[in-house]
This record gives C-alpha cells, structure tokens and sequence, in this order.
C-alpha cells in the first residue's frame, strides 16, 4: 500500500510518544492524520505541526471513540491506516504490602480493569470500528486491498516483570489477537500486524532519574541504548506499506530479554 495525499490515518495515543512520532512520519509521505487522545494540549499542538486534526478521545467509550471517527472522516474522508498506540502502564503486584503496616494487601482490581479496558479492549474498540468504515472503500490493488491496521503491545506480553500483570495481561492480548483478527478481516483486504516495543525514550522515560535510563539502556544486548520513537514509527511505516506482511508480530526491542526485575 503506498503512503501518499490519497490516504487519511488515525493514530490513537498520537499526542507524545511513539504514536506522535507516527503521526508525523505519516504525514510526511502526505498522508491525512487525525490524532485520538485525551491530551487536548499536546493533541492540538502535533496536530497543528503536521497538518492534521485532533480528536478528543477516550478509548474506553463507543461514543467517544464514534465521535471521534466521525470527526476524522468528516475532515479527511474514509481512513485507510489505523495505528494503535493508546495506552498505560500502571505497575502494581499481584499482592502487595501496606507500606504502614506491612499487611497484605490484594491487587487493586479497578486499576487492572482500568489498563484491559484501554490497552486491550480500547485497542480492538478501534479497530472495529475502523474496519467497519474501511470495507466501504473501494480496492486501491488487484489483489483487494483496502487498509492496513498497526498495533501497539509490548515485549512484556512475553516477557513480564514483577509488577506487571496488568500491563503484561493487556498487551499479551494485543498480541494474541493479532492473527484472529487479520484472519477475520483478510476477505476485506484489511491486513492486520503488531509491533511489540522493548525500553523506548517516552515521555514517561524521561522523567525518569537520569541514571535509571542508563541502568535500563545496560540491559540491551545491541544497541546498547534506548529504542527511539522514530524507529518505531519506522516499523510502523514498512509494516503499512509491505502488502504481504500480515497478521504479524515482531519484537523491536534490541534483542532484550526482561528478567523478573
């Protein structure tokens, strides 16, 4: 599929992070880009750099996520490109202490719920109903081919830590999906892959002590730093545009293995 001024896309979590440095990846190549976040600051400032739109959305909410949808295509026409990056990653133990008592304490169930509903069910909302407006179009190839749809797990849905069962949870559903719903949606030529990303520069990251990036980036085999947004974006790209790759899920991670800890 080729990246040109006759595609719109939408990049969910597209206001920092990997999802804003798709975004502009995207519009690089001339594609439409409408950004789903809830951050109306950051969403309005990408959106206004790469010439795109932003739409004010929760992923845990069918109306949000319509309202959103329609505000895209009214602006940009059918999307052909969904990217999935919206997500959390909250950590917390299976049972943990009370830091004043030392008492067990349960894991606190609104919190897990909370990460399923927005990195696991937030991402198949949106492809759902991405792909309910894609098999409108028209084929852009012989072989049928109408979108492409990249989503975001994590090396942690193999690879968990302590304190991620949770994040580990959500996002090794992403991946598990990954090859149901390709199948589900290879008779509309919608293709259907997952990047699972290991240790990146984020926002998030680099509010961490600097030591603690460093620390982090020691544990890659090679390179031996951090993953960058762009590389991600990157991958994101080959994997829109390389119409045989579908239903797949590649690690991008530097060829880390995460220990317990």
């Amino acid at each position: 599929m080729i990246l040109d001024s006759s595609m719109a896309a939408v990049v969910t979590g597209g206001a920092s992070g990997l999802g804003a440095a798709t975004a502009r990846a995207l519009a690089d190549r001339g594609v439409k880009v409408a950004i789903f976040d809830l951050n109306e600051a950051a969403g309005e400032a990408i959106a206004a750099e790469i010439g795109g739109v932003f739409c004010a959305v929760d992923v845990t909410s069918d109306a949000s996520v319509e309202a959103g949808f329609a505000k895209a295509r009214a602006a940009h026409g059918q999307e052909r490109v969904l990217v999935n990056c919206a997500g959390i990653a909250p950590a917390a133990k299976t049972v943990g202490k009370n830091r004043e008592t030392g008492e067990p304490r349960a894991h606190d169930m609104a919190v897990f719920e909370k990460v399923i509903a927005i990195n696991l069910v937030g991402t198949f909302r949106c492809i759902s109903k991405s792909a309910a407006g894609m098999v409108s179009l028209d084929p852009v190839d012989a072989f049928g081919a109408r979108g492409a749809i990249v989503n975001t797990a994590s090396v942690a849905a193999q690879d968990g830590q302590i304190g991620q069962a949770a994040y580990g949870a959500s996002k090794g559903g992403v991946l598990a999906m990954t090859l149901p719903v390709a199948r589900d949606l290879m008779s509309e030529g919608i293709r259907v892959n997952t990047i699972l990303p290991g240790i990146f520069e984020t926002p998030m990251m680099a509010a961490m002590p600097q030591q603690v990036q460093d620390a982090l980036a020691a544990m890659v085999p090679f390179p031996k730093r951090l993953g960058k947004a762009e590389e991600y974006a990157k991958l994101a790209l080959f994997m829109l545009e390389h119409d045989y790759l579908n239903g797949e899920s590649v690690r991008l991670d530097g060829a880390i293995r995460m220990g317990p800890k």
